[in-house]
């Protein structure tokens, strides 16, 4: 999403604030300033016009005539039209930071998001897979070509790494020292980590490199690490059509996403004795908070083994 900087001109008609040019002020502060992804400030953007079209048809024009009774009457508005309440949360966060924004640059006084309460999200377990599944999964490609190769590759890395997509299809060729058995990645915030990586990741990743990407790149330059057959680098969609794909051949039920098998890696090691803090930091997660819900995972999955196999279960 390409942000330009938004003129002042006609900012204001007869003391009436144009919403959607402060809006373009927002989106641009948050792009330059806080250097949020082209996602993120998507998602504002679509947050703060929706909000801003129901004031509009409340007969609000002037942001600065707005109130806490509009924004908790916006919410009970999304909440009737069946929004889960993780859409709630993220609605009330987009227009609270926009009315902060708003106090800081002097256009309001008063901030009528002040002290109102988001809404409470459910934390929900994620979905993994159980270890005969990762390898059934994981045994699917069949690497005699370029593109079964690199699909090996692709999910064997993630899986011994347990790293985004984003970050999976983000990988150079530079980044995978597969001598020192470790890859390099730029997580959120820019932050830089570096990863161990497991003999059969190592052993398919060599393999892909060595005699599929060359023919998947087709004379072009691109130091993307996994290619399409277009010869650039693969995409978050292109992924997450092979991982259905070889989902379905696997003959796993349950739903599966791009993130199932970082889950599943993250709940295997917890699982298999590994320590919340060496998880944590191969996850990339800054708050241990959010690793510990796969101690909870991992606690389920221990009832459901004990209530199969126990006798007076």
């Amino acid at each position: 999403m390409d942000v330009e900087k938004p003129s002042r001109r006609n900012f204001s008609v007869r003391g009436t604030y144009f919403m959607d040019v402060l809006i373009d002020h927002f989106i641009h502060f948050l792009s330059v300033e806080k250097g949020l992804a082209a996602n993120t400030l998507e998602s504002y953007q679509r947050d703060l016009f929706s909000y801003t079209g129901y004031l509009k048809e409340q007969g609000v024009i002037d942001i600065g005539q707005s109130n806490r009774g509009h924004i908790i009457a916006y919410l009970l508005q999304l909440q009737k039209k069946g929004r889960a309440t993780a859409t709630l949360s993220r609605n009330m966060a987009s227009i609270r930071a926009f009315y902060q924004f708003l106090v800081r640059d002097k256009h309001l006084t008063h901030d009528p998001s002040v002290h109102l309460e988001t809404p409470k999200i459910e934390k929900r377990l994620p979905k993994v897979l159980s270890m005969d599944e990762v390898e059934k999964l994981l045994d699917g490609p069949v690497p005699n070509n370029p593109s079964g190769k690199r699909d090996k590759a692709m999910l064997e890395l993630l899986y011994a790494t347990g790293i985004r997509v984003s970050e999976l299809i983000s990988l150079d060729v530079g980044d995978v020292n597969l001598e020192m058995g470790f890859l390099k990645c730029m997580g959120k915030g820019s932050k830089e980590r570096l990863i161990p990586l497991g003999s059969l990741a190592i052993t398919a990743v060599r393999d892909y490199l060595e005699t599929a990407r060359p023919q998947l790149l087709k004379k072009r330059s691109d130091h993307g690490l996994f290619l399409n057959h277009l010869g650039t680098r693969m995409t978050r969609q292109g992924f997450w059509k092979l991982i259905k794909k070889y989902a379905r051949q696997a003959g796993i039920l349950a739903e599966i996403t791009p993130h199932t098998l970082r889950h599943s890696f993250a709940t295997h090691l917890l699982e298999n004795g590994a320590d919340l803090r060496s998880v944590q930091e191969m996850l990339g997660h800054a708050d241990i908070s959010t690793t510990q819900i796969y101690t909870h995972v991992t606690r389920n999955r221990i009832k459901d083994v004990y209530a199969k196999t126990h006798p007076r279960a």
